[in-house]
C-alpha cells in the first residue's frame, strides 16, 4: 500500500455506496445458516468484503485490504516477480474445485454432494465439537467411502482439537486414504509435534496449514518449522492477492486456494489465484498436477448475488476465472436490515482505521 497519509480518515471517501446482503445457506456450516457480506464497487470492479461477525477490527482489516484491492481501491503490493502470474492471462481460463461435506447426518451425506454433480475432491470438516464428534465423524466418512470409494477425500476440523486428541483422530481416520488432514490443532507448534508423532508411528496422514497460515502475525512460520507439507490460502483473511502469492512464495510449499465462505463476488478472487498459481506451483507429487481448490462453496448457498447460472457453483467441479456483478434486484431482495446495515457501516470504519493504523 501506498503512504497512508494519502488516503482519507474517513472510509466514505472511498466507499460512498456499499450493499450488505444476508444469504441464507442450504445447511449449517460453521454453527451458520446465513451468512452476510458487503459488496461494493471500484474501478476494476466488485468486491466482497466479509470477515466473520466474531473477528476484531484487526484480523478484519486484512479482508478490507483484499477487497478495496480487488476493487481496484487501493494499489496492490508489489510481489517477487517470480511469484505472480498475470491476471489478465486468466480470464477464460477455468479451475478445478472440490466438494465441502459439512458436519452433517449421515443420510445427508449423498444429498448434499449430489449438489455439486461430479467431483474428483471432496472436502469433510470435522470435529465439530472436539473428540466429542469423532464416532458421528467416523460414521460420516464411512458412509461417504461407501458411496464414493475412488474419490479423492480431505479432511478440515478448524484447529477443534487438542494435541493428543488430533493423535486419536489421526489414527481413526488414516483408514479413509486422506489426501491431506488440515488444521488438526490451532498451534503452530503443536502442528510440528503432531507431524513428528505421526511420523514415528508411520501413519501416512499429511498435514495441511489453513489457520496457522491466515491468522498466524508470520505465517512463513509454519514452513520454518515443517509443521505442515500443505498450506491453505485464502484471499481476503490474508490480505489479497498480491499478498496471498508472497507467503506462498516464502513458505516454498505446495498450495491449495479455498474460500472464506463467500458469495460469487468472493469466490471470483480465489479463482483469479488458483489460475495465477497453475503456473507457479513447485510441488506435484502431494496434491497432483491441477489440485482442487476449495472454491466450490458456492453449492453451499440457497441464494446468490446473481443468478445461478452466472454464479461461481461448480460445474462439473470446475468454476470459471471471471469477474461478478451482482444482480441489482437481489442487492435489493437479500438486503439486510437497517440496524445490520448500520452494524457493518461502523465497522467497515473501524476497519479502515485499524488499517490505516496497522500501515503507518
Amino acid at each position: 500500500m501506498a503512504d497512508v497519509q494519502q488516503f482519507p480518515e474517513s472510509i466514505a471517501e472511498l466507499v460512498p455506496k456499499f450493499h450488505v446482503l444476508k444469504l441464507p445457506m442450504v445447511t449449517r456450516f460453521r454453527s451458520i445458516t446465513e451468512r452476510e457480506v458487503m459488496l461494493f464497487e471500484g474501478p476494476d470492479g466488485w468486491a466482497e468484503f466479509s470477515p466473520f461477525t466474531e473477528y476484531g477490527s484487526v484480523e478484519s482489516s486484512r479482508w478490507l485490504q483484499a477487497a478495496l484491492e480487488f476493487a481496484g481501491l487501493l494499489p496492490t503490493a508489489e510481489v517477487e516477480p517470480s511469484a505472480v502470474g498475470s491476471a489478465a492471462e486468466t480470464v477464460g481460463q477455468s479451475v478445478a474445485v472440490n466438494a465441502t461435506l459439512p458436519a452433517c447426518a449421515t443420510s445427508e451425506v449423498g444429498p448434499i454432494l449430489a449438489r455439486y454433480g461430479p467431483v474428483g475432491t471432496v472436502k469433510a470438516k470435522v470435529a465439530e465439537h472436539g473428540i466429542d464428534s469423532l464416532p458421528e465423524d467416523w460414521d460420516r466418512l464411512r458412509e461417504f467411502r461407501r458411496l464414493f470409494p475412488e474419490t479423492t477425500l480431505r479432511l478440515d476440523a478448524n484447529a477443534g482439537y487438542t494435541l493428543p486428541e488430533a493423535l486419536a483422530a489421526c489414527t481413526e481416520f488414516a483408514e479413509f486414504d486422506l489426501q491431506y488432514f488440515e488444521q488438526p490443532v490451532a498451534a503452530v507448534e503443536d502442528m510440528a509435534r503432531l507431524r513428528e508423532q505421526l511420523s514415528a508411528r508411520e501413519l501416512p496422514v499429511v498435514l495441511a496449514a489453513d489457520e496457522s497460515i491466515r491468522k498466524a502475525e508470520d505465517p512463513v512460520r509454519v514452513a520454518e518449522l515443517g509443521a505442515a507439507e500443505v498450506v491453505i490460502v485464502k484471499v481476503q483473511p490474508l490480505g489479497g492477492i498480491a499478498a496471498a502469492r508472497s507467503v506462498l512464495e516464502a513458505c516454498g510449499l505446495p498450495a491449495v486456494v479455498s474460500s472464506a465462505l463467500e458469495s460469487s463476488v468472493g469466490l471470483a478472487a480465489g479463482a483469479q489465484l488458483a489460475a495465477t498459481l497453475l503456473r507457479t506451483q513447485r510441488s506435484r507429487e502431494l496434491l497432483g498436477e491441477h489440485p482442487a481448490c476449495g472454491l466450490g462453496t458456492g453449492r453451499l448457498f440457497a441464494e446468490d448475488v446473481v443468478e445461478p447460472a452466472q454464479s461461481l457453483r461448480p460445474v462439473d467441479g470446475q468454476i470459471p476465472v471471471t469477474r461478478i456483478v451482482p444482480d441489482p434486484q437481489r442487492l435489493e431482495t437479500l438486503a439486510v436490515d437497517p440496524g445490520r446495515f448500520d452494524w457493518w457501516e461502523k465497522r467497515l470504519q473501524e476497519c479502515w482505521t485499524a488499517l490505516l493504523s496497522r500501515r503507518s
